[in-house]
């Protein structure tokens, strides 16, 4: 990608082909000239014709003459008509061969790579290139000859009036002359630096999600931020210089009539004629006006795009093969294959007795009125930790996760990812969240699975990671790792597994699974959790049944602003709550607790509004423990999710 603040470079790259090409075709410039002195003609009639219709005819009684005046301007309208029409095919004969030869290069390009994607964009620019040099040769050839044409006719009017009317027109193109190339310059920095800010739009806003999940919003929101301030630069300095062009516009074409009426008086005084007046009027007016400003604004905005397109056209072309047919090097701004990667990057590296994660007096809450969530939350948790986080639903666990992830900021305290403030960008390269619903993004599985990695992952450690989460299984029938992945065709489950899988790859020492097994069956989810307590790092588990709790090292706790924190033989033994917890949960079971479909939708499969993975009973008290219909704890949803 090519960023907003790299210099244009100069348009000598293509302007030297640019005549080489129009002395290729010197026939038809000059045929292309032929018919504009039509044009010129006509332009000299505009002013000429009605300064003697007024003089000769009206003015001195002879009306006659003056509607034969009148007649021969029409007559010149109807000329110059023609002559328009043939400077048409003319110029259809000058730019049809530049867009073929620009074709020609761009399909050799698009055979060459196979790429039919490259090949259509490409075209496109083919067609753009014509089009806009199409309309600048019309713009500078109707300039040209109108200027000649309405000179002419001042200088036979009046010389006098050539004076007042020439000198501010040559100072307003000269000025918009010496403006051209640094406008130009500028007007191809702005064109950069917003296609580099809309190819960045383009990569950030579908994966959004991706981001979120991954806590790069810092990081992306920088990139992105560059990129806008890069485009605010161009677009300032491109204003600044447009001023001019405006400034040219207003000295060649606009001052010369309020010359003209300002002295008036005077040219009267010394043989200019009112008609020759009144046609000077018509040829600023009428004819230099209207041509300068398409020249203006058409060269200055138009002719930057051409040289874009074209040099892109013709560079891309020329830097994809050498002289020996093979791909020529990168440059330096450019990716490059990378070796692939088995160990973390330096950045990642963190020091030695450095805690994994320091939570100190953490509060939040949801706004400034509600209730918190956390509140006044210390915890301490050394490298290679095991933590689960359980509690009823509402009790602030996922929001936990969320802080430490960086996706929520506390309203008090502090959040430190091994000695990293949380949010912030070396906290969030140390830590991999993973939520309830898990994302897949459509591509290869090996492309969803070395999403979190900077570096091509070996296939030897990507199956070994598949094995050891239990992926293994569905990568088989898939049909292997570069096997095409639907994401619509998965289950829930499955989807689990891919996302595990990925941050089990990822180089993050801090794991965060956020109910990141609650569609895998008992079983399942036992084997990913272990994955993860024997990889190296630490892992905090939002756990979805209390089986999470009794494999982890520690277990927090949570119930509004209670918590409570230790293994789980001492929160056995000092906890009601987690007690109630635990002895609520059912690890497996085959029959259901009361009749399919009973009054209390207690099924095998949890029905809508219930939480469940569908392969055990979900209820609120262990099986065995009858209740009557309708009389449940709540009397709602059960098993709700943060």
């Amino acid at each position: 990608m090519r960023g907003g603040g790299d210099r244009a470079e100069p348009a000598g790259g293509v302007l030297r082909p640019g005549l080489r090409f129009l002395r290729e075709r010197r026939r038809v410039v000059l045929r292309l000239g032929a018919w504009s002195v039509l044009e010129t003609g006509q332009t000299f009639l505009t002013g000429y014709a009605p300064a003697r219709a007024l003089d000769e005819g009206f003015l001195a009684g002879r009306a006659g003459t003056g509607l034969l005046w009148l007649g021969v301007a029409g007559i010149g309208v109807l000329v110059g008509a023609y002559g328009t029409v043939r400077v048409y095919d003319a110029v259809a004969s000058l730019v049809e061969p530049l867009r073929d030869r620009l074709v020609t290069r761009v399909v050799a390009r698009g055979v060459r790579e196979g790429d039919a994607g490259a090949l259509s964009g490409l075209t496109q620019q083919a067609e753009i290139a014509r089009d806009t040099f199409a309309g600048l040769v019309m713009v500078s050839r109707s300039f040209v000859f109108t200027a000649a044409g309405a000179l002419v006719g001042l200088f036979s009017l009046a010389p006098l009036l050539l004076v007042v009317v020439g000198l501010p027109l040559l100072a307003g193109v000269a000025l918009f002359a010496a403006t051209l190339r640094p406008l130009a310059r500028r007007q191809e920095a702005f064109l950069v630096a917003d296609e580099a800010l809309a190819e960045r739009l383009g990569a950030v806003c579908p994966g959004l999600r991706d981001i979120t999940a991954a806590g790069a919003e810092q990081q992306v929101a920088h990139g992105t931020g560059e990129r806008v301030d890069a485009e605010l630069r161009a677009a300032t300095s491109l204003a600044r210089w447009s001023v001019l062009r405006v400034a040219s516009l207003a000295i060649g074409g606009q001052l010369p009539i309020v010359l003209l009426l300002a002295t008036a008086p005077w040219l009267l005084r010394n043989g200019v004629t009112t008609g020759a007046l009144v046609g000077a009027l018509a040829y600023v007016t009428q004819s230099l006006l209207p041509a300068l400003n398409n020249l203006v604004h058409g060269l200055g905005t138009s002719g930057s795009r051409l040289v874009v397109v074209v040099r892109r056209l013709v560079r891309d072309s020329t830097r994809e093969t050498g002289a020996t047919g093979k791909r020529a090097p990168l440059s330096a701004g450019e990716p490059s294959e990378r070796p692939p990667m088995s160990e973390p990057p330096a950045q990642l590296a963190h020091p030695t007795g450095t805690p994994a994660l320091s939570l100190t007096s953490l509060t939040f809450a949801y706004g400034p009125t509600a209730a918190p969530v956390v509140q006044d939350l210390h915890l301490t948790l050394p490298p290679g930790a095991h933590l689960a986080v359980v509690g009823p639903s509402g009790t602030g666990k996922s929001t936990l996760t969320a802080l430490v992830a960086g996706l929520l900021e506390p309203g008090e305290g502090s959040v430190r990812v091994y000695g990293h403030p949380v949010p912030g960008a070396e906290a969030a390269a140390l830590r991999v969240l993973i939520p309830q619903q898990a994302y897949v993004h459509t591509g290869t599985l090996a492309e969803n699975l070395e999403h979190l990695r900077p570096d091509p992952v070996p296939e030897a450690e990507l199956l070994a990671a598949a094995q050891a989460v239990g992926l293994l299984p569905l990568l088989e029938t898939l049909g292997g790792p570069r096997a095409t992945v639907d994401p619509s065709a998965l289950s829930a489950g499955e989807r689990q597994l891919v996302a595990l899988t990925r941050a089990y790859l990822s180089y993050a020492p801090l794991v965060l699974l956020d109910e990141a097994t609650c569609h895998l069956d008992p079983e399942a989810e036992e084997r990913a959790e272990r994955a993860f307590a024997e990889r190296p790092g630490t892992l905090v588990v939002v756990a979805h049944r209390m089986s999470s709790a009794r494999r982890a090292h520690r277990v927090l706790v949570m119930d509004g602003r209670e918590t409570a924190y230790g293994t789980h033989d001492e929160l056995m033994r000092g906890s009601a709550l987690y007690r109630d917890l635990v002895g609520r949960w059912t690890p497996v079971v085959s029959e259901p607790a009361l009749a399919l479909r009973d009054p209390d939708r207690v099924d095998a499969v949890a029905g809508p509004g219930l939480a469940g993975d569908g392969r055990h009973v979900v209820a609120h008290r262990p099986v065995g423990q009858m209740q009557a219909p309708r009389d449940l704890l709540d009397g709602g949803a059960l098993g709700g999710q943060d």
